[in-house]
């Protein structure tokens, strides 16, 4: 299955990246977090290139080391400034093996320019594989009791 699929399978308003500037404040961005029920922000200065990436671990990790000081920090403190990205035409094998070496959970999907059209999450690309897997099990399934 093709990123392209994945982004087809996702509700319309799980679809929506939300981004944050870089100048934002790292309670701000716990804020948005929790207020839209995600594990990560894309960082974008423009709200097309991503900039860099924070997600709620990298907040636990630096807020177990500073302590609450850290949520008057500048995401850009705290952000992954070297992003991965995808394109609609990866499969989703590879998108899971880029994640699982990165030890990351989130890829932002980019056009040809570089702009983000849509996110993935690992959950989606799990979720994309298991369905792969269960057709091709059926149509074997089907094969092989002759249907």
């Amino acid at each position: 299955m093709l990123v392209m699929q994945i982004l087809s399978l996702k509700d319309p308003g799980a679809a929506t990246i939300v981004t944050i500037g870089s100048s934002a404040t790292v309670g701000e961005a716990a804020k948005l977090l929790a207020e839209k029920r995600i594990g990560a922000l894309v960082v974008s200065d423009d709200g097309k290139k991503p900039v860099g990436i924070l997600s709620e671990r990298d907040i636990v990790r630096e807020l177990g080391k500073q302590g609450a000081a850290v949520l008057d920090a500048p995401i850009s403190d705290l952000m992954t400034r070297k992003v991965s990205t995808c394109v609609t035409g990866d499969e989703a094998n590879s998108v899971l093996e880029r994640m699982t070496a990165g030890r990351f959970r989130h890829l932002p999907v980019v056009d040809q320019d570089g702009n983000m059209i849509g996110l993935v999450s690992i959950g989606d690309a799990v979720s994309a594989r298991l369905k792969e897997l269960n057709a091709e099990r059926d149509a074997l399934t089907g094969m092989i009791m002759g249907s």
